[in-house]
Order: structure tokens, then C-alpha cells, then sequence
């Protein structure tokens, strides 16, 4: 519960919590723009590069569940200002970073102390305002949510143009030194000491599992995949994680997750729907920039600024999903979210390397739309059947599958955009002859076969509309995947009565 200063301050804790919840959502996105110039500066290959992303979504996701049980046991305050610092140092390492492994260890730092800080605050601003208040306190709040992913791609195209890509993560510091010094100016420190059975074994099999799992995807395309020792052995460790995280929860007695979460079938349906959500979906903003830089020579500004319809479209979406949700039904919405996300990725399927910048910015409009209509409906019927007690933890599955999905999804998109790229630049070269009368005599010097410029220029060409086709291929097989998730909305059952409110993503 909230103490008597917390309520009196409520203003700008509200205020320094925001610019935490800011500063994490802002780093979910703001990174994808400076992505290949990166790749430059620390000598890694374009599958590589992707780890940036990934390590952190994963570290995200298996510290989130650990987070709720340490602000209890050392207290709130102590738990926010711990993610802080942490994040805000994390990034400045980030930011001097030499090479891709002192890279990606350093993002999965930042993931770990920034897991908790949107639960957290959620928690903290429920506890310091009225009931009646509460509605129009989290539309604030979600503001900041939503306000992350809109300026993100465009913020960090600007900072990698203006300065270098460094600043992407440097921009963190001013926020974190505010939201630090708001946090601990006006907050009311509690005791804490409030500890809870936490199951540690099973959280030990999950974290075993998910990094395993994660490596094999990530290290399964360059090492061949079962051809490879390597793979053999995460894919062991990935299988033993998994059976001992199955029978810890199925035998203990406070299991790490509650065993009627696996009853509910809402919850399970709509879990696993949120899985492949993020396996399609989410992937696209990590492909898109270095598409839009490597194949049409955006700029990093450039390539942000056409990212940015996507987060417009999500936020329309976010204002008017509670009102399309009851007037329609969340099924309904459900289903509107799926035909406009597939239909945007069939529009990117049929992208070209002579467009301009117009196709991006609609086809990004209308699948932010789509996406948007997704969260809260999937919210909506997780929880219809689910007992309250449950919804806390529940929404830390929920994001857990999600983030894996996504993660997952960002590597093997990743590969399967450099294998046909490959298999495309293969065939298109088979039509490339000096005997072909087109060839000699219609082809541009520039790709003269006669010297080792023309070849190299023509060869990048070739390689170039070779990456074109593999990126239109991948579009066109994740909307046809999109529309193939529409009869699982069948074993989702309405909610009777009302819709409830959105779960709290609380730790308490």
C-alpha cells in the first residue's frame, strides 16, 4: 500500500515514473534504425547483428517474473531505483562498446535491470491514486507507452545521422539521472521484507530453457544446424530445461507459475496466439531498417521517419480499441486485427527496389493499426475465465511467450532472409552470360563484363536484387502465416457479461 508522502508527491513520482517507463519502451525500438551501422563498427556478419535485439528482449523476459519477488523482498523503492542506475549504466556501456560480444552482454544487462520498471510503475501509480482516478491516470500512463515506439525509429535516425550510433543509448542518461533523482527525492522508502515462495528450480529450468533455446536459433544457420555439435548440445540443454521446468510445476508445491493457468483455455489459446504474434509481427520493425539502408540507400533519418507510422497506427488503434471492443466484441476485433496486419504484410510483399518511400509508410500504417487491435482484445479474452488471483501472473506468461516469440522470430527470419537471398542471387547470375546479346549490348557500362569494376558492380546489383526477392518472399509466407492464425479464434470463448478491465501487470 502506498504510504502518506507517496500520496501527497503523487505528482512527480508520477512524472519520474513515466520517464522510466519511457526510457524502456524508447529502447525497444530506438536501436533498430542504427542497426547496420553497427554492423559496421563492430565487424559483426547481418545475422549477427540481430543478437542486439534479441539478447535484450530475452534478458527482458526471464528477469520480469524475478522482479515481482525482489521488489517485495527489499522493497519497492529500493527495486526501482536498483533498475534505474542499472539501466542507465548499462547503456552508457553500450555505448563505448568496442566489439559485438562486449555488445551484447552489455544489452543484456540493460534488459535485466530494465525488466521491472513497467511493471513496477504500473504497480506504484495504481497504489497512489484513487479508484475514480484510475482510468484516466493510466490513459497518462499508456501515453508514455505508446510515445516510446512513435518517436523511437525516428529519434534514433536522427542521433546515429547527426552523431553516431552510440548516442542511441547514450540518450538514455539525462532520462535515467531525472527518473533516478525523482524516484528518490519523492518516493516514500518501504521496508520490504515481504518474501514470498519464489520457485527457484523451476525459474532455473525456464532460464535454462529459454537461453538455450535462444542460442540454438540464433548459432543453428551459420553452424549448419544438426550437422553441428554445437546445436546438438543447446539443443539437449534447451530439452532438459524444458522437462525439468514441466515436472517442477507439475510436483511442486508453489510452483513457478500456477498449474491452472494450463486449464484455462483462453489463456493457453491466447497465449500461444501472442507467441506467434511476435514471431511475424514484431520481427518486421528489425528487418524493415536495414532493408530500407542496405537495399534503397535510406539514410538511418530517412529510414526512421518512414518507421513511423507504424507507432501512429498503433496509438489510433490503442484509443479506439475499448470502444470498438464493446461495441463489437473482442473476437471480432480479434479478427479485424488479423486481415489488416496479413493484408499490410502482403502490400510489403510486394515492395521493389525502384518504390519510394510511400509504400513503406502505408503498408507500416495499417499493419501498426493491425497490431494494435490485437493486444487488448487477446487481454480481453485471456482473462475472461481466469480467476483474478491469477491475472498478475498470467500477464507474465503472456509476455514471456511474446517476447520469446519475438526474439526467436527476429533470428530466424534473419536466416531465412540471408538463405534466399542467396538461392535468389544463384539463379538470377544463371541468366547472366556474356554470350546473351541483351547483356553485351544493352546492359549499362557500369556492368561491363570485360573488367573487374563492371563484374564487381554487377555482382553487388545481382546481390542486391537477389535480397529484394528474398524480402518479398518472407513478407508475402508471414501473411499468408498471419491469416492461418484466424480459426484458432474459434476456441476462444467471449467473456460473459462485460468485458473486464485490462489485467494489471502488478508484482505484488
Amino acid at each position: 500500500m502506498a504510504s502518506a508522502t507517496d500520496i501527497k508527491n503523487r505528482i512527480p513520482i508520477t512524472a519520474a515514473l513515466m520517464l522510466a517507463t519511457l526510457m524502456n519502451t524508447l529502447d525497444s525500438t530506438i536501436a533498430n534504425v542504427a542497426l547496420p551501422h553497427m554492423q559496421g563498427s563492430v565487424s559483426a556478419a547481418q545475422d549477427q547483428i540481430v543478437w542486439v535485439l534479441t539478447s535484450y528482449i530475452i534478458a527482458t523476459a526471464i528477469m520480469t517474473p524475478l522482479s515481482g519477488w525482489l521488489s517485495l523482498k527489499i522493497g519497492r523503492k529500493t527495486m526501482f531505483l536498483a533498475s534505474i542506475s542499472g539501466f542507465t549504466v548499462a547503456s552508457i556501456l553500450c555505448g563505448v562498446a568496442t566489439s559485438l560480444p562486449e555488445l551484447v552482454i552489455f544489452r543484456i544487462v540493460q534488459g535485466i535491470a530494465g525488466a521491472s520498471m513497467m511493471p513496477l510503475s504500473q504497480t506504484v501509480m495504481l497504489d497512489i491514486y484513487p479508484q475514480q482516478m484510475i482510468p484516466r491516470v493510466m490513459s497518462i500512463w499508456s501515453a508514455a507507452v505508446i510515445l516510446g515506439p512513435i518517436i523511437g525509429p525516428t529519434l534514433g535516425g536522427w542521433l546515429t545521422e547527426s552523431f553516431s550510433w552510440r548516442w542511441v543509448f547514450y540518450i538514455n542518461v539525462p532520462i535515467g539521472i531525472l527518473a533516478f533523482l525523482g524516484i528518490s527525492t519523492f518516493m516514500d522508502r518501504d521496508e520490504g521484507g515481504r518474501q514470498r515462495p519464489f520457485d527457484f528450480l523451476g525459474f532455473g529450468a525456464l532460464v535454462l530453457f529459454i537461453g538455450a533455446f535462444q542460442l540454438l536459433v540464433d548459432r543453428g544457420p551459420t553452424q549448419d544446424w544438426f550437422d553441428s555439435r554445437e546445436i546438438w548440445i543447446y539443443a539437449a540443454i534447451c530439452l532438459t530445461g524444458l522437462w525439468l521446468f514441466i515436472v517442477q510445476t507439475m510436483t511442486a508445491e508453489h510452483p513457478f507459475f500456477h498449474r491452472d493457468l494450463a486449464k484455462d483455455r483462453n489463456f493457453v489459446t491466447t497465449t500461444i496466439f501472442g507467441l506467434f504474434v511476435g514471431v511475424m509481427l514484431f520481427s518486421t520493425s528489425a528487418l524493415l531498417p536495414s532493408m530500407m539502408q542496405n537495399l534503397l540507400g535510406y539514410s538511418a533519418l530517412q529510414s526512421g521517419v518512414a518507421s513511423m507510422t507504424r507507432g501512429v497506427g498503433s496509438l489510433i488503434a490503442f484509443l479506439a480499441v475499448p470502444a470498438l471492443v464493446a461495441r463489437f466484441g473482442a473476437r471480432s476485433v480479434l479478427l479485424v486485427g488479423i486481415l489488416l496486419t496479413s493484408f499490410a504484410l502482403w502490400q510489403m510483399g510486394q515492395f521493389d527496389l525502384s518504390m519510394t518511400a510511400r509504400p513503406i509508410e502505408i503498408s507500416g500504417f495499417i499493419q501498426g493499426l493491425g497490431t494494435g487491435l490485437l493486444f487488448a482484445p487477446l487481454n480481453t479474452l485471456a482473462y475472461a475465465k481466469l480467476a483474478p488471483v491469477h491475472r498478475t501472473e498470467g500477464t507474465i506468461v503472456a509476455t514471456m511467450a511474446r517476447s520469446l516469440g519475438s526474439a526467436a522470430g527476429i533470428s530466424l527470419l534473419q536466416a531465412m532472409l540471408i538463405r534466399d537471398a542467396a538461392v535468389a542471387h544463384s539463379g538470377l547470375s544463371e541468366h547472366v552470360t556474356v554470350t546473351d546479346p541483351i547483356i553485351r549490348w544493352v546492359m549499362p557500362q557500369m556492368f561491363s563484363l570485360q573488367s573487374s569494376a563492371g563484374l564487381s558492380a554487377l555482382n553487388a546489383e545481382v546481390s542486391r536484387q537477389g535480397s529484394m526477392i528474398s524480402y518479398d518472399a518472407l513478407f508475402g509466407a508471414m501473411a499468408v502465416g498471419c491469416l492461418l492464425l484466424a480459426p484458432t479464434l474459434l476456441l476462444l470463448r467471449p467473456p460473459s457479461g462485460p468485458p473486464p478491465s485490462a489485467p494489471e501487470m502488478a508484482v505484488d
